[in-house]
């Protein structure tokens, strides 16, 4: 492909009706995300892509029932674990303030974003108890964090849900229909693909 995009964000949607429609509890569809994520970080790697952002929960996740709130917050402390395994910088952006946020994250939300990205790595940013509201009151705490050239959601809904909007105003946004847990390296491709036909003015 001639043109790849340098950073790519990811909205993993659809865990918990991927879940009812397996006949199981809704907090039960976040596990079945994990090794997904990992599937879809190693095609974005062989594509030499520079950056990827995946949206872990947001602060409005947490009025969830208790239950949900728990398996996903552990998720994503799974997910970080399973991220370090592979040749990745790992950054974590979220209100570390607040109690919904996993402790077991605090190191990796302190850590300093290098100026420039380190060679054959990839950076990953995971969003946990993000909010847009957050980000902006607090200078908007992101702003260390690139411009996304391409989003990509899985579960069919067409809206960014507070997805980074200062490095989203861009973004191209390409929609699949599957659920994040039914995902398959293809669909990944075909919005590479689709990226390719894009015209990018940047507002020029």
């Amino acid at each position: 492909m001639k043109r790849i995009p340098k950073h790519i964000g990811v909205i993993p949607d659809g865990n918990r009706r991927w879940a009812k429609q397996n006949g199981l509890k809704k907090e039960d569809g976040y596990t079945y995300g994990l090794a997904p994520g990992i599937r879809l970080l190693k095609a974005v790697q062989e594509c030499g892509v520079q950056e990827l952002t995946f949206y872990g929960f947001t602060v409005d996740n947490c009025k969830r029932p208790k239950e949900q709130v728990l398996s996903f917050s552990k998720a994503c402390v799974e997910a970080a674990k399973m991220i370090e395994q592979e040749n990745t910088e790992l950054f974590v952006l979220g209100n570390t303030d607040s109690s919904c946020f996993p402790a077991a994250l605090l190191p990796h939300a302190d850590r300093r974003r290098p100026p420039a990205y380190t060679e054959g790595k990839l950076r990953v940013n995971l969003l946990t108890h993000y909010g847009w509201e957050w980000d902006m009151k607090n200078g908007w705490a992101s702003r260390g964090i690139p411009r996304i050239d391409l989003v990509i959601r899985w579960g069919g809904m067409c809206r960014l849900s507070g997805f980074l909007p200062l490095q989203t105003v861009y973004s191209d946004f390409y929609i699949v229909r599957e659920l994040w847990p039914d995902f398959e390296e293809q669909q990944f491709l075909d919005a590479l693909q689709w990226y390719q036909r894009q015209d990018v003015t940047l507002g020029g």
